[in-house]
């Protein structure tokens, strides 16, 4: 089974369909509800959305997971039966397992239902159709390759007295996301001299997006946040919420960060604390949905409705 505790829970959803070929004269009882065992559409719905509901019960390596919705439909032809099942769920993980678990099992019923009045039955297709809601949906940037920087403050490491982590960790992420980092730097925590570089990648450079890491909690030389606050002109309270919100779930001290991200110009910025999980959570928590914001502030708006 694979590890999904990092990823982020978004609205997934699927569409699969299963196809069952029949005789025109078992299609005539079907509308004429003269199956012997019953209405086999109605039961085959029934089994179709508890198929869908326990598939990590049936398929080994599928996560069980909290479903929201499942819709059954079907289309009668001259000799075929169409089933298309639609699951939603608010997960780490998308369900189109479920969904193609409660179309073939939908078939399988009818299967079971009419055996006995068609010998020339055949389940003929299974597939997917449609699904929604995972990265693929949010990492579409239009435009000119991103340019960045990544900024750590910290007074031990500047002084040589440790080894950066933090920032090294932010420059290979953006990296993987085709994201040109174009300066990566270590300061001390010194306020004006991080408003002095602040401003450079904005108003010299005029980067893109700007992570910062270290200076956000409560000590006497965490100055990021107020620094950042001076620069900005607009804040972007959603990503510091979403950060904190993510790491709460897995370490109660995440609630002490003090994380800011606003814009200057066209130049996003977001400030990380400076340990190591700390900004592994942040990155998994904001990215790559982050990089759809400059698709917005260039005037493009957004890219697919959900």
């Amino acid at each position: 089974m694979r590890d999904i505790s990092r990823k982020i829970k978004t609205l997934r959803t699927a569409v699969a369909q299963a196809t069952l070929r029949v005789s025109p004269s078992t299609i005539a009882l079907i509308k004429k509800n003269k199956i012997p065992k019953g209405n086999p559409l109605e039961v085959a719905k029934v089994a179709a959305i508890q198929g869908a509901k326990n598939t990590s019960q049936i398929i080994p390596y599928c996560h069980p997971l909290p479903v929201d919705f499942v819709g059954v439909g079907f289309t009668l032809g001259k000799s075929e039966i169409v089933v298309k099942v639609e699951v939603k769920a608010i997960y780490k993980t998308g369900v189109e397992m479920e969904a193609l678990t409660g179309a073939s099992i939908a078939a399988l019923t009818l299967y079971d239902m009419m055996k006995m009045l068609d010998d020339d039955m055949e389940i003929v297709g299974v597939k997917l159709l449609s699904k929604r809601g995972g990265k693929s949906d949010f990492t579409i940037t239009k435009g000119r390759r991103l340019r960045a920087a990544v900024l750590v403050m910290s007074d031990s490491v500047s002084a040589g007295k440790k080894k950066d982590e933090s920032g090294k960790l932010i420059v290979e992420r953006l990296k993987s996301l085709n994201v040109g980092v174009v300066n990566y730097a270590v300061i001390p925590d010194d306020a004006k001299e991080i408003t002095k570089k602040l401003l450079h990648y904005a108003d010299k450079l005029k980067l893109d997006l700007v992570i910062t890491t270290g200076g956000t909690g409560l000590g006497s030389r965490d100055n990021t946040p107020e620094a950042l606050r001076k620069i900005i002109e607009r804040e972007i309270p959603g990503v510091s919420e979403a950060v904190r919100a993510y790491g709460q779930e897995r370490m109660p001290l995440a609630m002490l960060s003090r994380s800011v991200a606003g814009v200057r110009g066209k130049t996003i910025f977001v400030s990380l604390p400076g340990s190591k999980n700390a900004v592994t959570e942040g990155l998994d928590a904001m990215l790559p949905a982050l990089l759809h914001s400059f698709n917005m502030l260039r005037g493009e708006g957004h890219l697919r409705e959900n």
